[in-house]
């Protein structure tokens, strides 16, 4: 696509490919889960090796690539019922009993899976930022031209990242030493 060209029909694109990511996502967490279901909810197996397996096998696959993605809140929630779902089941709790997703987190030993999506974006960012003049980091800063689609435009992955190292009061500068980044964002 040229810089003159309209991006009415890309983003329209954007947002089936984002209800598709959606539904996929929550689809591949619960084909990942089954298999493992003897192993995570055993009660011989204890929690915290349970929620390593867990963030090893089945979050590492569902999260694959979220590093580019640009997130929209309803993609988010629907990461986060999943995994409540997934931890709950490990946990060998129920909805009725009402214990809240943090503690749940903490008898497992994983992190919420917004924090890992954060953390897995800005350390693909920092990484970026770091890079000689690349293909990736030109894809990264190029700013399409031309009249925007009506509406509201969708969340860029750019913004998203904006977000993310303002939450963590992070800047471009602090990226260029890689340890202090690692630090921050982890």
């Amino acid at each position: 696509m040229t810089k003159t060209q309209s991006a009415g029909p890309i983003s329209c694109l954007e947002h089936r490919a984002t209800r598709v990511l959606h539904c996929t996502i929550v689809a591949t967490a619960d084909v990942l889960i089954f298999p493992l279901l003897p192993l995570l909810t055993n009660k011989d197996v204890s929690l915290i090796t349970r929620g390593r397996l867990c963030s090893s096998c089945v979050r590492t696959s569902v999260l694959d690539g979220s590093e580019t993605w640009p997130v929209s809140k309803e993609n988010v929630v629907a990461l986060q019922r999943a995994e409540m779902r997934m931890v709950r089941w490990m946990c060998g709790a129920k909805l009725k009993d009402r214990l809240p997703s943090k503690e749940l987190r903490e008898r497992l030993g994983i992190d919420g899976i917004a924090l890992v999506l954060q953390q897995n974006r800005l350390h693909w960012y920092g990484h970026v930022l770091r890079k000689d003049d690349d293909w990736v980091k030109k894809c990264m800063e190029y700013e399409v031209e031309g009249p925007r689609p009506t509406g509201r435009p969708k969340r860029t992955w750019r913004e998203v990242v904006r977000e993310d190292g303002k939450t963590r009061k992070l800047n471009k500068e602090d990226a260029m030493d890689r340890c202090q980044w690692r630090k921050a964002v982890r």
